[in-house]
């Protein structure tokens, strides 16, 4: 059994000025915490080349979203699309995202200490409120790509099935950072959904 890493980093980042491959040290830092997984799927869009030369020296699989502005939901049909190519031997998928930096790879080594199952459905949370990464049995992809629509990426789905949740509060405060003049370590938490 193995375990895909799907790391989302295709948006133009219109919040924070640029897109979010391209902040310094964020897309390195989310392959990095990823290590654990066999393989590792980086999907971009935005400015997609530049972002790819940032990462040549790292041993993952680059896909291209094409619809990327659409949202969220084309570059998560996107990473797990590419799944069977990449990685056909995995049972499951770690799906996380760029704008994560306090996010580091204990909080990966908690949520992926999960049953290795192709039904696992789990997410980390950050003081009880769910947020990324999420674990994703291959008995999910299907179903998580048909709901992946706009923005919501896998928000609907995981509302809609038992989900367990991860309790990582003590080791990051799971908060995407969508502002240059946000703080990546703030003093409340709040957490992504989807």
């Amino acid at each position: 059994m193995t375990t895909a890493g799907v790391l989302l980093a295709a948006g133009a980042g219109r919040r924070m000025g640029r897109p979010k491959a391209l902040v310094d040290g964020w897309l390195r830092h989310a392959i990095d915490v990823l290590a654990s997984c066999e393989q590792v799927i980086v999907v971009l869009g935005a400015q997609a080349d530049t972002a790819r030369g940032l990462i040549t020296d790292r041993d993952v699989h680059v896909v291209v979203a094409p619809d990327w502005d659409t949202g969220m939901g084309a570059s998560l049909r996107a990473g797990l699309s590419a799944i069977p190519e990449v990685a056909p031997e995995a049972t499951r998928c770690l799906l996380t995202l760029v704008d994560l930096p306090d996010v580091g790879a204990d909080v990966i080594q908690r949520v992926l200490a999960q049953p290795d199952t192709t039904d696992v459905l789990a997410r980390a949370s950050y003081d009880a409120l769910p947020g990324h990464p999420v674990l994703l049995g291959r008995d999910h992809w299907a179903g998580v790509m048909a709901a992946a629509t706009g923005d919501r990426g896998a928000r609907d789905y995981l509302r809609a099935h038992p989900t367990v949740l991860v309790e990582c509060g003590d080791l990051a405060t799971g908060r995407d950072v969508d502002r240059p003049d946000s703080s990546p370590e703030p003093t409340a938490h709040q957490p992504t959904d989807g």
